[in-house]
């Protein structure tokens, strides 16, 4: 392990930085930050009632084959790269590495995006935490309803405890990680046979593949085939906004063993264990639907959308069975916003270290007594915590935030994992690390590249006829109101975050960030890790307070 950890320490040094993180993980480790922000328990549930409206039991039981397949090719150009720069940076040192010109630009464009989409990550992980939180409190207590007020306190509650987790250190997060895997795991067993046994009035496996379009995309009332394409489309988000956020085994490669092929076994293995699992998962609520009530069921309860997939796990048991079912969710996806947190925490970490971030010199900064950045855990978590303070401003439709932030966070991660496999194609000067693809590296590039930008489009599309009333609302003289619901807010975020990103460069980050730095000679950045192992903390803040002034210096082109 010695000669591993100085192999690793010396690659670290070769891409310009000093070993300020713990290194303590190996690639299970590793796997299991990517796996557990995946989660199955998370995203196969939250996101169930979008493709029961967009396609049905079909579309939920095909999306997992389809966008697990290509999404496992997007993960194979990913893990490429990370085999040559095994860097908590990422996606933003990738492409300024990567790029043949304006490589600082590519950065800067990468970085912001990849930030954004983890963002959108935790702020619609922990909400719907809260959702099936609410949901499993409203089974012990039936007067209890979820509002967007009740949610919202639940989500802010789960946020402080994910970022004191971080905070305590990476080795607690790397004890919960391993847990996660098996919890869910081992949760998706439990949920799988006790759905296979315990109901008696299902509706069987026959129905797995039955189809339904309640979008409202028809004409008029019909089911022609261009609408019934159109909703099926629309059906494959449910899926595509579970896998994502496999970034995350390139975010903690600085704390990984043997990083150049750790954290790309780990990207890869991430993606097609947790479409197998998802895949069996909601098999099994399918299955087990109560017969006739799947339409009803999908509709959540409170408004809420999001807990149709909670309404799919209880209602075919009822009582403890219920309560059993949906603790399994609740704890499984508390281990996700842990483990968004940890990958956004290096994220903003590495971003900052490269002074990309306004205030980098506070945000950079780790503690040297964990060897964690801190400052980073709770910026993420706050900018987390605007973003969900958003729920709070949409009257009664409440799946409009948990949507927007999905959307978010989908499109916002996918075109930061899409710019560097991009560059890397168009930079014949690559070369392959220890892991890679051969021959077929770049067919499965280029077909990662046409997937990115078909979901992004697919991502802006809106979902529902905006005047449909999901659920038999009231009409108002026989005309459905318009509904807050029905309109898909991702294109506008996203479309006026860029130009917020484009103008800062434009008028500014051009002059001053330069993209990847070098932070220090060899010698300073042993002096880095020699203080940092001998805890000589006053020595460490002297030689972080030099590298700041440096950044600051070059910044104003002195």
């Amino acid at each position: 392990m010695t000669t591993t950890t100085d192999a690793d320490r010396a690659r670290l040094h070769e891409l310009g930085y000093a070993q300020e993180l713990h290194r303590k993980m190996g690639w299970f480790s590793n796997f299991a930050i990517s796996f557990s922000i995946i989660s199955i328990l998370a995203g196969g549930t939250t996101t169930y009632f979008l493709a029961g409206f967009a396609g049905g039991p079909r579309m939920i039981t095909l999306g997992w084959i389809i966008v697990g397949f290509f999404s496992l090719l997007v993960g194979m150009s990913m893990a490429e790269i990370v085999s040559v720069y095994p860097t908590a940076g990422g996606l933003y040192y990738w492409s300024g590495k990567l790029a043949r010109k304006n490589g600082a630009m590519w950065s800067w464009f990468t970085g912001w995006f990849n930030l954004i989409g983890q963002i959108g990550v935790i702020a619609s992980v922990d909400y719907a935490l809260a959702l099936f939180t609410g949901y499993l409190i409203k089974l012990f207590d039936a007067d209890f309803r979820l509002t967007s007020k009740t949610v919202f306190v639940i989500f802010a509650f789960m946020l402080l405890a994910h970022a004191l987790i971080n905070i305590a250190g990476v080795t607690v997060v790397k004890l919960l990680g391993d847990i996660s895997v098996w919890w869910h795991v081992g949760g998706v067993l439990v949920i799988f046979a006790v759905l296979l046994i315990a109901p008696d009035n299902r509706e069987g496996f026959g129905f797995i593949l039955d189809f339904n379009n309640g979008t409202g995309w028809t004409n008029n009332g019909g089911s022609s085939f261009i609408p019934g394409l159109y909703a099926s489309l629309i059906g494959l988000l449910l899926a595509q906004y579970t896998i994502t956020g496999f970034d995350a085994s390139a975010h903690v490669s600085e704390e990984t063993h043997d990083a150049g092929r750790s954290a790309s076994v780990a990207i890869v293995r991430s993606i097609y264990i947790s479409a197998i699992a998802a895949l069996i998962l909601n098999i099994a609520m399918l299955q087990a639907t109560p017969k006739g009530k799947f339409g009803e069921l999908i509709l959540g309860v409170d408004g809420f959308y999001a807990t149709g997939g909670a309404n799919a796990l209880a209602a075919p048991l009822g009582g403890i069975g219920a309560k059993l079912l949906i603790a399994i969710c609740v704890v499984g996806q508390f281990f996700c916003g842990m483990a968004s947190v940890t990958a956004n925490s290096r994220m903003i970490y590495a971003f900052s270290r490269d002074g990309a971030i306004p205030g980098h010199k506070l945000w950079h900064r780790i503690n040297p007594r964990t060897r964690t950045p801190t400052n980073s855990i709770w910026l993420g978590c706050a900018l987390s915590f605007l973003v969900g303070a958003l729920s709070l401003y949409q009257a009664n439709d409440y799946s409009v935030a948990f949507f927007a932030m999905t959307g978010m966070c989908v499109v916002g991660l996918y075109i930061a994992y899409v710019i560097p496999i991009f560059l890397r194609l168009t930079n014949p000067d690559f070369r392959q690390g220890e892991w890679n693809l051969g021959k077929y590296s770049k067919i499965v590039g280029w077909t990662s590249v046409v997937w990115v930008g078909f979901i992004s489009v697919l991502f802006f599309a809106p979902p529902f006829w905006p005047f449909w009333p999901i659920g038999g609302s009231t009409d108002f003289d026989g005309v459905p109101f318009y509904h807050l619901s029905n309109v898909n807010f991702t294109g506008p975020i996203i479309i006026g975050l860029f130009i917020v990103v484009a103008v800062w460069w434009m008028v500014s980050a051009k002059n001053w960030f330069t993209g990847p730095k070098v932070q220090g000679t060899p010698e300073e950045l042993r002096a880095i890790e020699d203080a940092l192992e001998s805890g000589d903390v006053d020595r460490f803040r002297e030689l972080e307070d030099a590298e700041d002034a440096r950044i600051t210096d070059e910044q104003h082109g002195h």
